[in-house]
């Protein structure tokens, strides 16, 4: 979060213009980061910059914040021309968590009494209710009449916070709404061109009556802790597996058991290969193994388990897979500059080189952006429809829902439903997470059966 500091007399009436920047443009080196963009916040609102990655968002926040000067245009504080400076917002708290930082550096905000506030990413280091005190903190910092500019991915985000959005493309604005007027379809639209539904590749067409893929892994039981419940499940190859729930509830350690990152304390699995042999698989023999029978996790945090980001993106991964994933011209950059969207597709790639046929990955799209997005998506559903299998673990229902085939449901470590996405809805996929009754509630879509 960055604090543009401002204390020109009392807060201006909701209506009243706060900041504007007209006809703003920015480049480093031969990049053009922004071209003529023009925008105006409000006291008393929530304005959201949207786009793709590389649109322009972060560029733009930081010319307000003074971190860098335009190369043309003007920045107006109250209708007057200003040059703004940027307030360190980084202290010594290296023993707190991401999470716990991210709320001291709020905080830190909140107390210079500024009257703009930009929050950049803000809720992606944070846990469930963390980011229920930043929306609550949010919330009451509009109702003081300040202007916060809000920067997210996550559309759910945006439609609940905020009052207007603003959305770039390739470093130019594109529009400028009232939130109440748009919908998450033509907001996308606005954002990458095309409609939601083009966003998910199309589901491999149902298996007949009868007929089923051979299975990949058949969990018969895992217990990730002592004393803890056991998961059973089935993954068949073709067909990507969602696997949702309430945060918190184990669907986590079910997956980095089953991957060997977590020796699990008990499991019978049993592994089928590609030609329908039987194949010794135990868990608890660790994530090298696991790796050398051809199961890969994708963690959730790419920074700190997935790449080594100070190495080129080929000694991330071998040459063979490159050149579909768009990568092929930055062989020699290192991973750490990469987009999200890049790295999430950098570690696809590993696997996909290294020969692994069934994957198990976690937030497969998180703090990525939509265009990148359907990239992921796509790359997903071209690896089973070649034969391998996906497990993908995600907080976001509409993805689950959107990308699966089917939805597997975690209640306290135990899958609880096992729900054909093309049936599922969010309001029965939380029906099943929440309690027993839901298995009544969403009729059909539940079955106790996982199978």
């Amino acid at each position: 979060m960055t604090v543009v500091a401002s204390r020109a007399g009392p807060a201006p009436a909701p209506a009243t213009e706060l900041v504007a920047v007209r006809g703003i443009s920015k480049a480093f080196g031969h990049t053009r980061a922004l071209h003529q963009v023009s925008l105006a916040g409000h006291a008393g609102s929530v304005h959201a910059i949207t786009g793709e990655n590389g649109a322009g968002k972060s560029t733009l926040m930081k010319l307000l914040a003074g971190v860098h000067q335009p190369d043309a245009g003007e920045l107006l504080l109250r209708g007057q021309p200003v040059r703004l400076h940027s307030l360190d917002p980084r202290q010594a708290c290296g023993r707190l968590s991401v999470g716990e930082q991210q709320l001291v550096e709020i905080a830190k905000g909140v107390s210079t009494d500024a009257s703009v506030f930009i929050f950049d990413e803000p809720t992606a280091p944070l846990n469930r209710a963390e980011v229920d005190q930043l929306e609550a903190l949010i919330q009451a910092l509009k109702a003081q009449g300040k202007l916060v500019f809000y920067i997210s991915h996550r559309l759910d985000e945006i439609f609940r916070l905020c009052d207007t959005v603003t959305v770039l493309k390739d470093g130019q604005w594109v529009a400028t709404e009232p939130i109440a007027a748009l919908s998450h379809d033509r907001l996308i639209t606005l954002m990458v061109g095309r409609p939601l539904q083009a966003l998910f590749p199309p589901r491999a067409p149902a298996p007949e009556a009868g007929a089923q893929a051979p299975l990949a892994l058949d969990v018969r039981r895992l217990t990730p802790r002592a004393g803890g419940a056991s998961a059973v499940l089935q993954l068949r190859r073709g067909e990507i597996v969602g696997m949702g729930g309430l945060e918190g509830q184990g669907q986590r350690e079910i997956v980095r058991a089953l991957a060997g990152v977590l020796r699990p304390h008990d499991s019978d699995v049993v592994r089928t290969g590609r030609q329908g042999e039987a194949l010794a698989f135990d868990p608890r023999d660790g994530v090298v193994r696991t790796v050398q029978q051809g199961v890969g996790l994708i963690p959730e945090d790419r920074k700190l388990e997935g790449l080594y980001l100070e190495l080129p993106i080929a000694d991330n991964m071998w040459l063979g897979a490159l050149r579909g994933l768009g990568l092929v011209r930055d062989l020699a950059q290192d991973a750490g500059d990469l987009s999200g969207g890049n790295q999430q597709k950098v570690m696809i790639g590993r696997w996909l080189a290294a020969g692994v046929d069934t994957l198990l990955i976690e937030q497969p799209t998180r703090g990525v952006d939509v265009g990148a997005k359907a990239e992921i998506y796509g790359l997903l559903r071209e690896f089973v429809a070649q034969g391998g299998a996906v497990l993908a673990l995600s907080s976001d229902l509409l993805e689950l829902i959107g990308l699966c085939d089917r939805i597997l449901v975690v209640r306290a470590g135990a899958v609880v439903g096992n729900v054909p996405a093309a049936s599922a809805t969010e309001a029965g996929l939380l029906a099943l997470a929440l309690t027993d009754r839901g298995l009544a509630t969403v009729g059909s879509q539940a079955q106790e059966a996982v199978a």
